[in-house]
């Protein structure tokens, strides 16, 4: 069944470049229950290497079709060409096939021999349907005089089935193609020595079997990592937190909090098809949630501080096989009394689920940008940072003309400014704001919630909002200048600070008057300058009465023609 409009974008299809709602060819999606992505179907197709990097990835349903067509082409010649392959096969053994299992080969490949020195020709050819023929008559000749070899019951059980109906049983010329696996177990014993009592082990203790080498996949190892330590444990798996709350991992349910949430795992045992559930799950997008308080092993019921000795405690005492290797997926989190989640490596406190679930990238760092040093949890997240960071390009809005350089910055502008679009809805009632930060004003000013307050531990100054707490420890407390100018010894607290310094370097002035075309670097400069066309007079001489336009041409009035006036007031 094809997806529906929500699963495309608009834009330019980099095949036929028709416009439209189209597809994504790094996406995937489900075609009459079977997941396609067109950028694999595409190289497998072809065997070309599609470049993605600043241009289109899209693909229109007319080429989806097409390419489809040409994949089912593909797969029907491989088909054909594996079953004439095997069919050459057949017809190169076809003569030592023919034979029954209790016929001497030695006996046959004599009369064989004698059969083919009889058709050669003068040119030293053999004629193949003659040669049939008497090889049919040899095995028949060989049937009446075989006969006394069957065993008691044989005869009565072969009389009840057309000649030739039966396939053969393998010999010893014909066992290399007929039992492949049963070759490659021969081949394994040449040269070893085999004992009757070591036959006797195999037989009474299975245990002595010889277990084969499984190849372990990165998604393997990554399935059996979570289902080992959620099977034994009482973590709290959920999935990405809803507005309305909290839905299990297993059956999708949404649960208010996690402590009913974890009634429910226990008592309703939905983790008897974890394993079919990771299994279902994209490699690229593979992670778990887990809530975690008072954590206990289920085997031995031993209670344990952090899940990292949860994993040891189960590798060391309970010998359990893990992969560490391969990365965690496994991410924890903790819901404090004020309704505020607690990271469980820094101890540091998030207002929102989604802050706290952006600030796990910091510490499992699973796939790293080659270009910035960023740390993600899985690699569908780094794709996405490298997608809306470093594929620069020019991106213009088709409404305000403004131009952006990503194409994140250009949605958002469009989504916020143009469509006015609400994500963030009121949970007690139908209000909706483009802004977390409108509507947590709204839950305050109209349904009586407490606000957020930010206090500083050192000198119990409040702030509304984080990142205004941040800035005040950089600047007052820890006097941490992180962001350094690369022209010169300049250091700075934030990124705004040193784009305004930059504008030193490079001399850019990008603010322009709309009235006399004059530019300024700031755009502090320019709403000073704009004033002077706005007869904004607000700096008045107190001696005087004269007023000025910018508080420099005060200073310079005073000086000039009130030497004798400090702030006003006559010097004494």
């Amino acid at each position: 069944m094809e997806n529906n409009i929500n699963n495309t974008r608009f834009g330019k299809c980099r095949f036929c470049f028709c416009n439209g709602n189209h597809r994504d060819i790094m996406k995937e999606y489900n075609f009459n229950g079977i997941r396609e992505v067109y950028f694999d179907l595409f190289q497998e197709c072809f065997n070309l290497y599609l470049c993605t990097n600043g241009r289109s990835s899209l693909i229109c349903l007319p080429c989806i079709q097409k390419l489809r067509e040409a994949f089912s082409f593909r797969m029907m010649v491989v088909n054909a060409e594996q079953q004439l392959l095997d069919a050459l096969d057949e017809k190169q053994t076809y003569f030592v096939n023919l034979g029954e299992p209790h016929i001497d080969i030695d006996v046959k490949e004599e009369k064989a021999v004698e059969v083919k020195s009889e058709q050669n020709d003068s040119d030293g050819n053999v004629d193949e349907e003659d040669y049939l023929e008497k090889y049919d008559d040899i095995l028949t000749d060989s049937h009446s005089t075989a006969d006394e070899d069957l065993v008691d019951g044989e005869a009565e059980f072969l009389a009840r089935f057309p000649p030739g109906t039966l396939p053969p049983l393998p010999t010893r010329a014909t066992l290399e193609y007929r039992c492949k696996q049963f070759v490659k177990e021969l081949e394994l014993l040449k040269g070893k020595k085999i004992t009757p009592k070591a036959i006797k082990n195999l037989v009474t203790d299975p245990t002595q079997h010889r277990i084969r080498n499984v190849y372990m996949t990165e998604k393997l190892a990554h399935i059996t990592n979570l289902s080992t330590i959620l099977e034994h444990s009482n973590l709290t798996a959920f999935k990405t937190r809803r507005r309305s709350g909290f839905p299990c991992f297993y059956c999708r349910r949404i649960y208010e909090n996690f402590e009913i949430l974890r009634d429910h795992q226990y008592n309703d045992k939905c983790k008897s098809n974890m394993k079919k559930i990771l299994s279902k799950s994209i490699m690229e997008r593979l992670v778990v949630y887990v809530h975690i308080t008072e954590i206990k092993c289920t085997i031995c019921d031993q209670g344990l501080p952090n899940l990292n000795e949860l994993k040891s405690h189960l590798t060391k005492i309970h010998k359990k096989k893990l992969h560490p290797e391969y990365g965690d997926r496994i991410i924890p989190f903790k819901l404090t009394k004020g309704n505020e989640y607690e990271c469980q490596t820094c101890g540091f406190n998030f207002e929102t689920f989604g802050a706290i679930e952006r600030h796990m990238n910091v510490h499992y760092r699973n796939f790293v940008c080659d270009q910035c040093g960023a740390g993600y949890v899985t690699q569908s997240r780094l794709k996405v940072h490298l997608k809306y960071s470093h594929i620069k390009g020019v991106f213009p809005c088709d409404i305000c003309n403004k131009v952006f350089n990503t194409q994140y910055k250009h949605k958002c502008h469009v989504d916020a400014v143009h469509k006015m679009v609400k994500k963030n809805k009121c949970p007690k009632c139908p209000e909706r704001f483009t802004d977390y930060f409108d509507r947590h004003q709204h839950m305050v000013e109209a349904h009586g919630e407490q606000p957020l307050r930010y206090r500083c531990n050192v000198c119990d100054t409040v702030f509304k909002r984080r990142y205004a707490l941040s800035l005040h420890m950089k600047r007052r407390h820890l006097e941490v200048k992180d962001k350094e100018c690369s022209l010169c010894s300049y250091k700075c607290h934030t990124i705004a600070e040193l784009k305004a310094h930059m504008i030193k370097h490079n001399g850019e002035r990008t603010y322009e008057c709309i009235v006399c075309k004059k530019s300024y670097a700031r755009k502090k400069t320019l709403k000073e300058h704009m004033r002077i066309h706005n007869n904004d007079r607000r700096f008045v001489c107190v001696v005087c009465g004269q007023a000025f336009v910018q508080n420099c041409s005060l200073k310079g009035h005073m000086k000039a023609h009130h030497a004798d006036y400090v702030n006003g007031l006559p010097r004494s």
